[in-house]
């Protein structure tokens, strides 16, 4: 299930992280025994108003990268939930990763950044995931990828 989060430039203004939290609440309460974990892939709307002429990316104002900052705080292991296909990988990425955008090359991340970004991330998600029925090596393998990385099958015996 693909659910749409619209954030308000009032909630960006008040790190008001409710829509988020309410999209998320379903998801984390308690399933019968029987139940598996409902799926559920997020995806971004950011209403934020801007001038016709500012040429700046949604990730390069500094409102709404730190209402991400504060979202990721919150929920670390949110990539787990992102619609990857849909980009929305990269875009939480872009919101929380230095980078610069190229008209040819379109983002161009600081490479030591997103690999502290992505290292960061696979502890923070297997950990959640080791609290809620085991880690899935190929999970967080196939998040790596869509950040550019590959990591080791060995790497997943250290966690």
């Amino acid at each position: 299930m693909t659910t749409v989060l619209t954030v308000t430039a009032d909630q960006l203004a008040r790190l008001d992280l409710a829509p988020a939290t309410a999209a998320i609440a379903p998801w984390l309460a308690p399933q019968p025994s029987t139940a598996s974990q409902p799926d559920l892939q997020l995806q971004f709307q950011i209403d934020f108003p801007r001038e016709a002429d500012d040429p700046r990316e949604l990730s390069e104002i500094p409102e709404v990268r730190l209402w991400f900052v504060r979202l990721d705080a919150c929920y670390p292991w949110l990539p787990l939930l992102l619609d990857w296909e849909a980009g929305e990988l990269g875009r939480y990425a872009a919101m929380l990763v230095p980078h610069e955008f190229s008209r040819t090359e379109g983002i161009r991340f600081n490479p030591e950044a997103l690999e502290l970004f992505v290292m960061s991330k696979i502890f923070a998600v297997a950990d959640w995931m080791r609290q809620h029925g085991g880690i899935s090596p190929t999970r967080l393998k196939f998040m790596t990828q869509m950040l550019g990385y590959e990591l080791d099958d060995g790497f997943f015996e250290l966690l």
